[in-house]
């Protein structure tokens, strides 16, 4: 299974959380920034997976740019996956989260969305990521390669 791994990160927490999510893939693995993406070879891959931190209840704008780049014919059909870094506090769900913007946008593009988006927390602001999301992030891909499979 050939795998992209699409993320934007600010402190560096999403940046970990998506190396973690590409280590414990096999097969052939690519994990870039979302700016850094050849939107134009997106339809070689078998899943796609993009993440972006929270801020004000959105993706990250590389994110959001990348999403708004990529060619629908690209992505239709495409086994697709979604997630987030956020602060667990309650007040942060009054603006939202990423990680559901980012599946609502590969879906609209024709993206098979194989598991609900995920969230993955952050101690505060500007991280650190919370015990065991490292170890959490890879059992969720592990949990989406067995559905491909």
């Amino acid at each position: 299974m050939k795998t992209l791994i699409v993320y934007d990160s600010v402190h560096g927490n999403t940046e970990k959380i998506a190396r973690a999510i590409g280590d414990a893939i096999a097969g052939e693995v690519e994990v870039h920034h979302a700016g850094e993406v050849n939107i134009s070879e997106l339809d070689t891959f078998d899943l796609i997976i993009v993440g972006s931190p929270t801020h004000g209840g959105r993706p990250t704008p590389a994110v959001r740019e990348f999403l708004k780049n990529a060619p629908a014919p690209a992505i239709k059909g495409t086994n697709v996956a979604a997630f987030d870094t956020r602060l667990p506090a309650k007040w942060v769900r009054i603006f939202g989260y990423a990680a559901g913007r980012i599946g609502d946008s590969l879906k609209r593009k024709g993206g098979n969305l194989v598991v609900p988006p995920e969230p993955f927390f952050v101690e505060a602001t500007e991280g650190p990521l919370k015990e065991g999301e490292l170890k959490r992030a890879a059992g969720w891909v592990e949990e989406i390669v067995k559905q491909l499979t």
